[in-house]
């Protein structure tokens, strides 16, 4: 039988249930129960997409006879002379007694190797790219001039050369040390060319050595 007492008893509770609930959920931060009533998720941090840049040094795999070290080199030039040894793609910085710190180089392709001597004439940090008339002649696509950059193909360093067109620099493709790729230029790592540069002066004197020449591989670093 309906007990009409017993009803309003029971939603007397009711309502203050859903006030007290009212309450927890709308107060202020010094009276909010210590209660939560949803799980609590945490926002998980941003997270960019894998880069999509070109390899760095870091990621291409030298071959270890490419990577600097001191080694066994006899020669006559005096200390801080530079020797291109073009055929063997190495690049000596004489120390004397004996020895020498060897460079993994990238020279000329065929048709533009060259051999002789010159002498340092002026060094630069991230230097421009200004391709030279001959050079557009056969590529005309190059640009006529680039500022100096990590994209910029004389990467982070350069030694010019005499007059001439040359010149001993860094690179962005450390995939072509050991090869002949280049129209006549030295390259090496950015790394190396960076080590090469804090050692060299203007005035440095540089064998190139010819094609013809080829010197016996010392293979036998100086611990």
């Amino acid at each position: 039988m309906f007990n009409p007492d017993r009803f309003k008893t029971h939603v007397r509770a009711v309502a203050f249930g859903a006030l007290s609930l009212s309450a927890v959920m709308f107060a202020g931060p010094a009276q909010a129960a210590p209660v939560q009533l949803f799980p609590f998720f945490a926002p998980q941090p941003y997270q960019a997409a894998p880069s999509q840049a070109a390899p760095s040094e870091d990621t291409v795999e030298m071959p270890a006879r490419f990577r600097r070290q001191t080694v066994g080199y006899v020669t006559r030039e005096a200390p801080g002379t530079i020797v291109i040894d073009t055929p063997n793609t190495y690049l000596y910085y004489v120390l004397g007694n004996g020895q020498a710190i060897r460079y993994g180089i990238g020279v000329g392709r065929d048709g533009f190797t060259w051999s002789g001597i010159q002498s340092v004439t002026k060094k630069a940090e991230w230097p421009d790219w200004t391709p030279p008339p001959e050079m557009i002649a056969r590529q005309p696509y190059l640009p006529r001039h680039m500022a100096g950059g990590p994209g910029n193909p004389l990467g982070a360093r350069a030694m010019y050369l005499g007059g001439t067109v040359y010149r001993i620099h860094g690179t962005n493709a450390p995939d072509t040390i050991g090869k002949h790729v280049s129209s006549g230029c030295i390259r090496l790592t950015n790394e190396d060319v960076t080590d090469l540069y804090s050692r060299v002066n203007v005035g440095t004197k540089v064998v190139v050595l010819p094609m013809t020449e080829r010197r016996a591989e010392l293979n036998r670093a100086v611990r």
